[in-house]
């Protein structure tokens, strides 16, 4: 018996009626011998945590655009309190741990630069959802075009991980509330650290419901849904929670996401990336060569591949690139 068989029994004997076995998973697009070491789950997050368009999410913006500063959150970051807000609640469900942090390190693989202005800036010019980005990340465009091959359960969970997603795992449902809980308290805290709120500006209410500080209210709200979900085939929390964690992503809606003394410069984001999108459209002979040879594929439109190419820069290169077609040099001899 293999490591791998090993680790794959001891799920059957460890983890909940409700939890996804790797044994069962529906497998992957392209046929591939399993890992005598790894179970499948655990091999996609491997690949994923090794990946080049992971690495570049050190670089892109969360909430405020090339902040000054080096404790602001990234959509790195993010990624990571993602990751462990779902290794948390599926460890303490019986849940397949691995399989929920697969979901987590990968869902924002597609994000743009500068956040979601750039999400914003692309669904302008072309129709673009980041989640839809992540999968292709995942599907086409990493390894040279040949893709992770990840396992369905996975790319179920990346695809399905936003609001109005619904994940066919346990598992991708425990990512899809656990990116809410991540962004709500680590986007207020970064904006308390900028000065845009302070702690009391939080309604007196939701302190109350939730905790007076950022580590109390994640402590709650993960509190909450482990309470509400255990040994039940749904992940859920309290109505009252719940509630509360809905009016506090309003207040921070009102406060920070909109507000514009945070995301003043967004309208330039958006500007630049529209800007390249078009220059990209009409000069597609300066784009990489794994973006040309997409191009030659009778499938794919070339908006969806500048959308690829563009989708995948880090704020700082997007800038550069910026720079080189759009601003002057000094002359010099």
């Amino acid at each position: 018996m293999t490591i791998r068989e090993q680790l794959e029994l001891r799920e059957i004997e460890y983890l909940s009626p409700y939890a996804t076995l790797s044994k069962d998973s529906e497998g992957r697009k392209r046929k591939e011998e399993p890992c005598d070491i790894r179970p499948a789950f655990q091999r996609d997050r491997d690949r994923i945590l090794h990946c080049k368009a992971f690495r570049r999410l050190k670089q892109k913006t969360q909430v405020f655009l090339l902040p000054k500063g080096d404790h602001y959150r990234t959509r790195l970051t993010h990624t990571l309190e993602v990751s462990q807000n779902a290794r948390t609640i599926a460890k303490a469900l019986r849940l397949n741990e691995d399989l929920a942090e697969a979901i987590a390190l990968g869902h924002d693989l597609g994000h743009t630069p500068f956040g979601h202005a750039g999400e914003r800036a692309l669904n302008n010019v072309y129709h673009f959802a980041h989640q839809k980005q992540s999968l292709r990340v995942v599907d086409r465009i990493e390894k040279d075009g040949k893709g992770l091959n990840l396992t369905w359960e996975v790319r179920d969970g990346i695809l399905n991980h936003q609001t109005s997603g619904h994940p066919h795992t346990l598992e991708g449902q425990v990512v899809r509330i656990s990116d809410k809980l991540a962004y709500i308290n680590h986007d207020m805290d970064d904006a308390i650290r900028g000065g845009i709120l302070t702690e009391d500006d939080i309604p007196a209410d939701l302190r109350e419901a939730l905790g007076s500080s950022c580590k109390e209210r994640l402590n709650t709200l993960v509190h909450d849904v482990i309470t509400n979900s255990m040994d039940q085939p749904v992940i859920r929390m309290s109505q009252e929670t719940e509630r509360a964690m809905k009016e506090l992503r309003k207040f921070m809606f009102e406060n920070v996401y909109l507000n514009p003394k945070a995301k003043g410069e967004e309208d330039k984001a958006v500007h630049m990336i529209e800007q390249l999108f078009e220059y990209y459209v009409a000069h597609t002979e300066v784009l990489p060569q794994i973006f040309k040879d997409a191009l030659e594929e009778a499938d794919e439109e070339k908006e969806q591949i500048v959308c690829d190419y563009i989708a995948g820069m880090t704020d700082s290169y997007a800038v550069k690139k910026f720079q080189d077609y759009f601003v002057p040099e000094a002359w010099k001899i």
